[in-house]
């Protein structure tokens, strides 16, 4: 038996929502700090830059041409002659002309424009800054105690909101979720709050519904029409054939044929009952169950396929019938077996058919003819599972796969040596005592 991983639960729609909300409020987030960032930076550069430019001409051009002119450095601002001179602090003697900003001067963050100039060297102008970035500093936090407040009431609303505007589709999902198979006069009603989309899928499903319970109806009806017609003409031949088999005058060869016709007419009678429970309630066919002895069943389903040989150099060899009892329906035993005893039959010219029954009810075929590739294999196994038809094969490998499936059995079909076909028809699931067997590896 195949065993279905279990499907994992997927989130709810308006977690996805919030949760998607939540994603893209942080990525715009970050986008905004980052772009507001830059251009925070680009433009205090600016403002540094001509600050500071503007200071150093002043001061060049009053040293140039005002010979009693004196610097007189300021709490923020400070002038430094980067030539060899001993006060120099130790982060300005390796500055590149140009601005620097967020150099260490003694302890204090500073920007810092140094020149190239012709009569007085390099010269450094030191702006202190420092009360300036814990400003920013402070301003920054807030600015992201604020981001993260905003996401956060944000998220909140959103959730409320998308709750609010799920609510009617998790509703719809629910009603639908509670429909139940068989049960007539189901319909979904849709929360008087829904959209009108959901409007149209409840309108939708509902006609489905509809439609679903005529097609049932129909199917019921006809089941019951089919199971009268059918079992009518039956019943007339099987009558028939026992009022005759009563007659003391009638030939041997005669009595064998008619009891032939006997025992086939009972075999299709079990099978349309069997085929009706089927189209009914399948989960039935395991209560139809009676005890089997396959060793004594299968060389009558022998003797009534032996005519479909006709003029073959066909023969069937039995290789061996273990005694083995099963607990089954006995039309779905005989059809099964049958069923693949003719499909043996027809696909072989001559030779032997080997059969076999082994004391775990196990039934192997294996015919003389042409064989099947793999992919031919392959390709009957994908019939069976998806239930195709075929016309040539009795019931249908498929029937039997489909039987199979609700008794627990299990049809196996592979390529012989050195040609041949080789089927086994697992029947163990019904063995008196097939809950303590043990589980057959999955082929």
């Amino acid at each position: 038996m195949t065993r279905h991983k279990r499907t994992p639960t997927p989130a709810p729609m308006h977690r996805r929502m919030v949760w998607w909300l939540l994603g893209y409020l942080a990525l715009i987030s970050l986008a905004v700090f980052s772009v507001g960032n830059y251009v925070h930076e680009h433009a205090e550069h600016s403002a540094w830059r001509a600050l500071l430019n503007s200071e150093l001409d002043s001061i060049v051009n009053h040293i140039e041409h005002e010979p009693h002119y004196r610097w007189q450095d300021s709490d923020t601002l400070r002038l430094f002659y980067l030539n060899g001179s001993p006060t120099v602090p130790e982060s300005l003697r390796t500055l590149h002309p140009g601005l620097h900003d967020g150099v260490e001067v003694n302890g204090r963050a500073s920007a810092v424009m140094v020149r190239e100039t012709a009569r007085l060297g390099r010269l450094a102008l030191v702006l202190d800054i420092n009360d300036f970035h814990e400003l920013e500093q402070f301003a920054t936090r807030w600015v992201l105690l604020a981001g993260v407040l905003m996401i956060i009431v944000t998220v909140l609303m959103a959730s409320f909101g998308v709750g609010r505007l799920v609510r009617p589709l998790s509703s719809l999902a629910k009603r639908i979720d509670d429909l139940h198979p068989g049960v007539p006069g189901q319909r979904v009603e849709v929360d008087p709050r829904a959209s009108s989309e959901l409007y149209v899928i409840a309108n939708a499903l509902n006609d489905y519904l509809a439609r679903n319970e005529q097609f049932v109806e129909r199917e019921r009806i006809f089941i019951s029409t089919a199971s009268h017609e059918l079992r009518t003409p039956i019943a007339v031949i099987t009558g028939a054939a026992e009022l005759a088999l009563g007659q003391p005058e009638i030939p041997d060869r005669a009595r064998q044929q008619m009891q032939r016709v006997h025992r086939t007419a009972q075999g299709v009678e079990q099978l349309i009952q069997l085929l009706l429970v089927l189209a009914r309630d399948p989960a039935r066919l395991a209560a139809l169950g009676e005890r089997i002895p396959l060793d004594l069943l299968v060389p009558d389903i022998i003797e009534d396929h032996r005519h479909l040989m006709g003029d073959k150099d066909l023969h069937i060899g039995i290789d061996g019938l273990a005694r083995v009892d099963i607990v089954a329906p006995l039309g779905v035993v005989q059809a099964a077996i049958g069923n693949l005893l003719r499909n043996a039959i027809e696909n072989s010219g001559r030779g032997t058919i080997h059969i076999q029954v082994s004391d775990q009810a196990v039934v192997t075929l294996q015919d003389p003819g042409l064989g099947m590739s793999p992919e031919e294999i392959a390709a009957v196994h994908a019939r069976m599972a998806r239930g195709d038809r075929n016309e040539q094969s009795g019931i249908g490998l498929e029937l039997i796969a489909r039987l199979c499936e609700h008794l627990g059995w299990a049809l196996k079909i592979a390529p012989c040596v050195p040609r041949g076909t080789c089927v086994i028809l697992d029947l163990g699931a019904s063995l008196p005592d097939a809950n303590a067997r043990p589980s057959l590896p999955a082929t």
